[in-house]
């Protein structure tokens, strides 16, 4: 068990109850196998974004704490990359099994942190499970390979060795998800790793490396940073400077990922971004409405929107329009909007205060272009006995052009806006036009236009009659502005934290 503290007399009590109340270590960082307060002693609070209250306190971690984090990693990484790949399965399972017996505990903070209903939660840890169980097993499956060469009596072979020192720098939309895609293949590479977790879920991730260090991992296998969004900038540039640092994994917006990349390319260190979306929904006439009406619900109502992969532009042809519309206006009017921990809710908040000013930017921005509301105001509105949440009703606009600013801008809200096209030729172009290429997702009975359109559309995944691609299975990534390189899928999100390296060998006496 790693060192535990108690919280202070000024933490506030937690608002729910754990069957282990450790989990939650707050004012700490994670480093070296033990919590710890942040060198300079600072704390911020962290927000419930249903009730919009203070319900934790979390260490406010500075450049200060950048080092001993790193040199604890370093210190690891010299005896974990020594440790066979089997034995690295052997241990994302044990901390598999000790996620597993913890999940109602961490879908609980999950729910505190994000503010997602608390079958969204349960529904993420499931997803973030995977990961490990996938991982566990491609630790056993880095090969290298013998090449027979073009020049007589010569030989050559490759190995794949662990890269070093990982920062990772995670999101707050699925912060658990998330973090274990990029430790789970980081740590069955033979990788160690310092998390940099967003100042909104800071929690959870504390929580998952006391879970790594119970399921036997080395000390610095995983160390934690926790960090204000005031010292996140500063944070994360030391992290990305560090000499120790050999990899650096992003997942955020298009425009930090951009900052990032600077920082990273000032030493010529290997990183992958998982980036912006704005990706296209596309409904043609042929398609089966019932089935592309229900994965657009699940797709573009989970978290209340905030997802990189969900729709953010829904493209349906004219003949379809508006029974498509009319039917996901049906579905749509069920959702139950309120505080996650709050039974039969089936949306939450918005996770920050900024992210719902955005969000009323842009309905109003669409409205005044002329755009129609079919459902919703597209303006927050109070929940009973959560007057300070962060809450919007699910909003559905019509009559959209591509020039508002929901088209160019990616909508991390609620805000479903359905444009009308007449030709495949017509969305395609519609569809590409935009910098980012993360995801597109079209449906259509027509298997040479599915295959047309899996060819034709800008993006690094495509739904095909489906709006999820996300598995532990599949290769994740973007194309464009919205990212380099892949999470998950088998081979090449492992070959991110490895490198290979060439022997080449002459053959006395050969054929």
């Amino acid at each position: 068990m790693p060192d535990t503290k108690q919280p202070t007399a000024t933490q506030p009590p937690l608002p729910f109850q754990l069957s282990d109340e450790t989990l939650v270590q707050q004012a700490s960082c994670y480093i070296h196998g033990k919590v710890i307060p942040a060198r300079r002693g600072g704390t911020f609070e962290v927000q419930d974004p249903g009730s919009g209250t203070t319900w934790a306190h979390s260490a406010d971690s500075t450049i200060d704490d950048v080092e001993p984090a790193v040199h604890s990693s370093a210190i690891a990484f010299a005896a974990y990359r020594q440790t066979p790949p089997r034995q690295r399965a052997k241990l994302l399972h044990a901390w598999h099994r000790e996620i597993e017996a913890h999940c109602e505990d961490l879908a609980r903070v999950l729910v505190a942190e994000t503010g997602k209903p608390l079958a969204e939660a349960r529904g993420e840890l499931d997803y973030a499970l995977s990961f490990v169980w996938w991982f566990a097993g491609e630790a056993d499956r880095v090969e290298g390979a013998t090449v027979t060469s073009a020049v007589p009596g010569r030989r050559a072979l490759t190995i794949k060795q662990p890269v070093g020192v990982v920062a990772a720098l995670v999101p707050w939309n699925f912060p658990v998800a998330l973090l274990l895609r990029k430790a789970a293949a980081a740590l069955a590479a033979g990788c160690t790793m310092v998390v940099k977790p967003s100042p909104e879920t800071p929690l959870t991730a504390l929580a998952l490396a006391q879970l790594a260090t119970r399921a036997g991992f080395l000390p610095g296998v995983l160390n934690i940073v926790p960090t204000s969004l005031e010292h996140t900038p500063a944070v994360a540039e030391a992290l990305c400077l560090h000499p120790a640092v050999a990899k650096v994994t992003f997942t955020g917006s298009t425009r930090i990922g951009k900052l990032i990349s600077s920082l990273c390319a000032r030493n010529l260190k290997k990183a992958t971004f998982e980036l912006g979306g704005n990706c296209p929904f596309i409904v043609f006439d042929d398609a089966n409405l019932d089935q592309a009406v229900e994965q657009l619900m699940a797709l573009k109502w989970r978290h209340a929107g905030q997802a990189c992969v969900t729709a953010n532009r829904v493209y349906v042809q004219e003949g379809t329009h508006d029974a498509l519309v009319k039917t996901l206006v049906e579905k749509t009017s069920a959702i139950k909007v309120g505080h996650g921990m709050t039974e039969d809710v089936t949306m939450g908040p918005l996770t920050t205060a900024r992210g719902l000013d955005k969000a009323e930017q842009l309905a109003r921005n669409a409205l005044d272009q002329g755009a129609e509301l079919v459902l919703g105001t597209g303006k927050r509105h109070s929940v009973d006995k959560y007057p300070d949440g962060h809450y919007m009703a699910p909003a559905i606009l019509i009559n959209m052009n591509d020039e508002m600013a929901m088209s160019q801008e990616e909508a991390f809200a609620p805000l479903l806006g359905v444009y009308a096209f007449e030709t495949e030729e017509e969305v395609t172009k519609r569809a590409n036009n935009t910098p980012m290429g993360l995801t597109s997702y079209v449906f259509t009975k027509d298997v040479d236009r599915l295959w047309r359109m899996f060819e034709k559309l800008e993006a690094g995944m495509i739904g095909l009659n489906t709006g999820n691609c996300s598995s532990a299975e599949a290769p994740f990534g973007g194309i464009k502005h919205s990212g380099v390189g892949k999470e998950s899928g088998k081979d090449v999100a492992i070959n991110e934290f490895m490198i290979t390296k060439t022997g080449t060998l002459t053959v006395e006496g050969h054929y």
